[in-house]
């Protein structure tokens, strides 16, 4: 048979199931499809419709917080001490960013941008959210912001923005009273309300600008803002404005703190000067000192490293934080505790050979007098600053007595001035030295606590206290800054803390303030030279304090020793004495004399004043 010819029989019925069971299991298929995509449909439109309408509206609507405008700080006279100055940042918003390590690069180059900054930028993007739009650069000069504007279009995410940023007139003349305002770190930026400071770039960092941060920042406002698929806003669909801060007047009066910033000359040290009707203080300086305005935009390693390795300290707060020996400025308080004690009286009289010596000890406690001055009472001890006087009265008082007094002036405590990081000096007691040092209190160390030395420090708004204590006769003086605070059109009065007293005989301070007068009126003053051209009475107290000990077989020779190791001149003054006005603590660090170089300085401040407010 040829098998050729031969032809298979076919078996329809079977290729038909075959053909059957396959459109079938298509159909199925088809069908399951059909309901997957339907459902998809309804979960869309229907069950998911808020969650993906709410994501579709946020690609097109950006919420963006704005920044409230800083309050202003100015003078009693209102001259402005710290304002709001417009001017561009660059600023960059992560999410817009496809290459961030490309971009920076390529901005680093364009505009010669430090790797500091690079470096500050990556730190703080991490605690932003990555639709803020993130500063880079703060206050941009004109060729910055050209170079840039050409380029553009090949920077996106990248944009530039007008700001508002601090600005400080006076610079130096108000550095540490006033502060300055700096960049968020990332220790802030962790512990501050995100509300409010999503939009601002910079915080109160010290001073006035710290202490009142929470008036002067004001609160930030939001706008809804609808914007193309590149992130652009095209148009403001709503809009919560920002509150402006608080304006603040301070009591500082700008001309008397010029003449005192310009008196200390050479001299590193303070001036603190009180008004003692209201406690106000008229004058804070503290120099050496530095432009505030460098910290504003974020201040260069370069330019931060040379002002914290600077011999003169600018950026310490001498008012304070400064602490130093009160020296001879503690006489009269010495003075008032013996008379209040009971211990002495006024016509109570000591014989000084020029040093002291404790009964069957060999160790003499020199006087500054070296010959000594004779027979004294308590006004020509205080008028002469006889040393020997009080190193017999300390003796007498006893370290007890002495510290309980002087602690009612203050010494030893903060003052309560309304200002961050004051120190409270240190006013040493039997206790304290047990508690501290673990060790007895000895009578040498009672005879220098006695004359300011030893132990004793004092910082220099703390001396212009007390003293403007003394001169209102125990009324207590509490020193503040901020005299109004104006929300808009609307002043807030300040809450000032309750009038103390401290009980003295009215007798005593008279005798006190008698022979303060006479250390400035009496030919044989200490700080004669002052009294010049002035019709009123000037009450004061030269001081001067070791900054190293001389050995008792040694002489202290200015001439022979290095000025960093000279002694610091102080003086203390109220006028005019008969209704005090105002009060002046000075400290001259290394000028020597309190009487040559710190009384001058207090006198031109005290004539500034007083002669104007007789105009």
């Amino acid at each position: 048979m040829d098998m050729r010819r031969y032809q298979a029989i076919k078996d329809r019925l079977l290729e038909n199931r075959i053909f059957l069971s396959r459109t079938v299991i298509l159909f199925v298929f088809m069908l399951f499809l059909v309901a997957g995509l339907l459902s998809r449909l309804v979960y869309l439109q229907v069950l998911g419709h808020k969650l993906y309408h709410n994501m579709a509206t946020n690609n097109r609507i950006k919420v963006a917080s704005i920044p409230p405008t800083r309050g202003i700080i100015y003078d009693k006279q209102g001259r402005v001490l710290a304002e709001n100055l417009a001017a561009y940042s660059l600023e960059i918003i992560p999410d817009q960013v496809t290459n961030m390590t490309d971009t920076l690069q390529r901005l680093q180059v364009v505009l010669s941008i430090p790797q500091e900054k690079i470096d500050a930028f990556n730190k703080q993007k991490k605690h932003y959210k990555h639709f803020d739009s993130i500063p880079l650069l703060l206050q941009l000069n004109e060729t910055e912001v050209a170079k840039f504007s050409v380029l553009r279009h090949t920077f996106p995410g990248v944009d530039i923005h007008a700001r508002l940023f601090r600005h400080y007139p006076y610079a130096e003349l108000t550095a540490h009273l006033v502060g300055y305002v700096g960049r968020i770190n990332e220790r802030e930026l962790k512990v501050l309300p995100e509300a409010e400071y999503r939009s601002m770039h910079t915080i109160g960092k010290t001073g006035v600008e710290l202490s009142y941060e929470n008036i002067l920042r004001g609160h930030a406002g939001y706008a809804e803002l609808e914007t193309n698929a590149q992130g652009k806003p095209i148009n403001e669909l709503g809009r919560i404005d920002s509150i402006p801060g608080a304006d603040i007047y301070l009591t500082i009066d700008m001309d008397l703190q010029r003449t005192a910033y310009d008196a200390l000359a050479e001299y590193n040290g303070a001036v603190v000067a009180l008004d003692l009707d209201t406690g106000g203080v008229l004058v804070q300086v503290s120099k050496a000192s530095f432009d505030p305005n460098l910290f504003v935009s974020g201040i260069s390693y370069k330019d931060y490293d040379q002002l914290n390795k600077s011999k003169n300290k600018p950026l310490f707060d001498r008012v304070l934080r400064g602490q130093y020996p009160p020296g001879s400025t503690l006489k009269p308080f010495i003075a008032l505790a013996g008379l209040e004690n009971n211990v002495t009286h006024r016509h109570q009289s000591v014989f000084c050979p020029g040093y002291y010596q404790l009964p069957n000890k060999d160790h003499k406690y020199r006087d500054w007098k070296k010959w000594g001055h004779g027979t004294v009472d308590l006004d020509s001890a205080i008028t002469q600053s006889c040393d020997v006087y009080f190193y017999d009265l300390a003796l007498t008082l006893g370290i007890d007595k002495m510290s309980d007094f002087l602690h009612e002036f203050g010494f030893g405590q903060k003052t309560g001035i309304d200002l961050m990081s004051e120190k409270s000096g240190l006013l040493p007691s039997r206790e304290w030295k047990r508690s501290q040092r673990k060790q007895a209190w000895f009578p040498g160390e009672t005879l220098i606590t006695g004359i300011g030395q030893g132990f004793t420090q004092v910082t220099p708004v703390q001396l212009a206290r007390a003293t403007g204590t003394l001169a209102k006769q125990g009324q207590v003086i509490t020193p503040y800054l901020a005299e109004r605070i104006i929300y808009g059109n609307r002043a807030v009065e300040i809450e000032r803390p309750a009038q103390k007293w401290i009980e003295l005989k009215a007798g005593n301070v008279q005798d006190i303030i008698n022979a303060m007068v006479h250390v400035v009126h009496s030919p044989r003053g200490t700080a004669k030279k002052i009294a010049e051209d002035i019709d009123y009475q000037i009450a004061g107290k030269t001081g001067t304090a070791q900054v190293y000990t001389v050995k008792q077989n040694e002489e202290y020779d200015e001439a022979d020793i290095e000025f960093n190791m000279r002694d610091h001149a102080l003086f203390i003054a109220f006028a005019p004495a008969d209704n005090p006005k105002i009060a002046v603590a000075v400290i001259a660090e290394h000028g020597s004399h309190g009487s040559s170089i710190a009384a001058p300085i207090a006198a031109e401040v005290i004539k500034q004043y007083l002669d104007v407010g007789d105009k």
